[in-house]
């Protein structure tokens, strides 16, 4: 009796110690919050969407690592274990990531947000009248192109634009969709934890459960096919299309009324010379800046800054449209030579850029120590 009383007394103390240092967390966490800027918080629709984007593909990469190495557990004489990684149900990979603070990866955030964020805005753009109200949409009439590139171009967006909103049930395997630098990552932490939920009841088979994860987890990464991406293929279609600067505002117009935001995206980045993520970002960003300035870029004229300024204002609440009206003006008087000359720091390499940023930082924070210091 008195064992199982100190055991239970050393228990307890624990889990109060562990409490503790919980509490203590969640005040820094609800402190963060307090003190997080509006513009910097996440609306209730984005949260929702990144958390369950989130969710949906670290459960089906894990389901996709999972099934084959039980396949190769079969074929390996360990059919009980193989058994039970097929049977097992989805749900649990995603949240144990999430616990672990193994989602909290910048390159995997940015395409998360950015991708809800882009769903979120293309289904809020409002309608706007076409110039010829019997034309078709965008994409249907660019499947009967003349030339026999655009049309395969079109068709392939609408099969990626297709399998990312359908997407599959949660736990099923299913192309992640991501760069393949960040697909690698999550297919290795998917694996891990995956180890971590079977290691218990594999035993002494716990060496052929990590030949298999890992096989199964290089498989996955081989058959990442990045090129087949909505982003990727948005760009191959807009690099078919090439279009002059004329057709280029009337194409971007176009892609808004029909909410094809990543083609819009596409045509901007492919007229430009930049990356799609660094396009993708500007024009979400509410603030919108840097977007005038690409567009002055294009050399687009007064009456596609506007349609487009308003379009994408009515769909975010977060910009300001009587600023854009007062500052319509402005933007129009920029010289497009001087716009594109601003914008060469884009067409620089992201890890060059990323590095300069650093290095910048570090003078910042060495001259701040050294006025301290003095």
């Amino acid at each position: 009796m008195e064992d199982r009383a100190q055991g239970g007394m050393t228990a307890l103390l624990a889990r109060a110690t562990i409490a503790d240092v919980r509490a203590d967390e969640a005040l820094q966490v609800a402190i963060d919050d307090v003190f997080l800027p509006d513009a910097a918080r996440l609306d209730d629709r984005t949260r929702l969407g990144v958390t369950l984007l989130l969710d949906d593909l670290a459960n089906g990469i894990a389901a996709t690592v999972r099934r084959h190495a039980a396949r190769l557990l079969t074929a390996r004489d360990e059919s009980a274990l193989a058994e039970r990684l097929a049977v097992s149900g989805g749900g649990e990979t995603g949240r144990a990531l999430a616990s672990a603070g193994l989602l909290r990866d910048a390159q995997l955030m940015r395409e998360i947000v950015g991708r809800v964020r882009q769903d979120v805005i293309a289904e809020a753009l409002p309608a706007m009248a076409r110039e010829d109200p019997d034309a078709s949409s965008l994409l249907p009439r660019l499947l009967y192109h003349a030339d026999p590139v655009v049309g395969k171009s079109a068709a392939a967006l609408l099969g990626a634009e297709s399998r990312r909103r359908i997407g599959g049930p949660v736990g099923a395997p299913l192309a992640s969709d991501l760069p393949a630098e960040v697909h690698r990552r999550l297919v290795w932490i998917n694996a891990a934890a995956v180890r971590d939920q079977f290691a218990k009841a594999a035993g002494a088979a716990l060496p052929a459960l990590d030949r298999a994860l890992a096989e199964a987890a290089m498989r996955s990464i081989a058959t990442h096919d990045e090129g087949e991406r909505l982003e990727a293929v948005a760009l191959r279609l807009a690099a078919a299309l090439d279009p002059n600067p004329g057709e280029r505002a009337t194409l971007l117009v176009e892609a808004l009324f029909d909410r094809r935001l990543a083609l819009f995206i596409a045509v901007i980045a492919q007229g430009l010379g930049l990356d799609h993520p660094d396009t993708r970002d500007i024009v979400l960003d509410p603030n919108g800046e840097r977007l005038w300035l690409l567009l002055r870029a294009l050399d687009l004229d007064r009456a596609t800054i506007a349609r487009i300024g308003f379009s994408l204002g009515e769909a975010d609440p977060r910009r300001d449209l009587d600023g854009f009206a007062e500052m319509l003006d402005t933007i129009v008087a920029i010289d497009p030579l001087a716009a594109r000359q601003a914008l060469a720091p884009l067409l620089l390499h992201r890890d060059y850029r990323a590095a300069l940023t650093a290095f910048a930082r570090s003078q910042q924070r060495s001259a701040l120590t050294w006025d301290w210091t003095a």
